[in-house]
């Protein structure tokens, strides 16, 4: 009865940091994408950005 009620909240705090690793490395995967995507071609990548501005 102790030791389940001493385990919970542990887990609770490794539930949140897993979860938290998790999106952190989601949002890496992502940021690499957008990179690789404007490196191969960056003018593809601007595009839409300066097209709403000039017309």
């Amino acid at each position: 009865m102790d030791d389940s009620s001493l385990s919970s909240p542990v887990d609770v705090d490794k539930g949140f940091a897993i979860a938290f690793v998790v999106l952190l490395f989601l949002f890496l995967i992502v940021m690499i994408f957008r990179c690789v995507k404007l490196v191969k071609n960056p003018y593809e990548a601007s595009l839409p950005t300066t097209e709403p501005s000039l017309s």
